[in-house]
């Protein structure tokens, strides 16, 4: 892989990641699983009417995987099931190499990945686990483990 694609950004965001915390008493815990390459993260969320009031995360796997649920567990309190699926959509057109400037401007990090497409799923597996638990916290009341 080129330098590029881990960059100081990643590597800085994948280090913060890799002491990700779970949150003690979440509402939803999701799980998922990237196969191809091994990669698993499990996203806790805790929602205060349409926002997420707390976010905890558990990562094992790549770089890039670490350092985007990172940038979940960082930024996502606040934010509404709407706000973080379009910041979802974001970063698939960020991935697909459309421009645009993503609401979260530090997902800028991960544009060398576009060139990269065995790498997208990487990206965004965190994404897809935040929008599960989300979802299952919106129409469940228990937790999800799955790929």
């Amino acid at each position: 892989m080129s330098d590029d694609l881990y960059n100081d950004a990643i590597v800085k965001a994948a280090r913060a990641g890799a002491r990700g915390e779970r949150l003690p008493e979440p509402r939803v815990s999701v799980t998922r699983d990237n196969p191809l390459c091994g990669d698993r993260v499990t996203v806790d969320v805790r929602v205060d009417g349409d926002r997420v009031a707390a976010v905890g995360q558990k990562t094992r796997g790549c770089m890039l995987t670490q350092a985007a649920a990172s940038l979940i567990e960082a930024h996502a309190a606040g934010a509404t099931a709407d706000e973080l699926g379009r910041l979802e959509q974001e970063l698939k057109a960020l991935l697909a190499g459309r421009p645009g400037t993503p609401s979260w401007p530090e997902l800028e990090m991960f544009r060398p990945v576009s060139g990269v497409k065995s790498r997208h799923e990487c990206v965004l597996l965190p994404f897809e686990a935040l929008r599960a638990a989300l979802d299952e916290g919106a129409h469940g009341s228990g937790n999800e483990q799955g790929t």
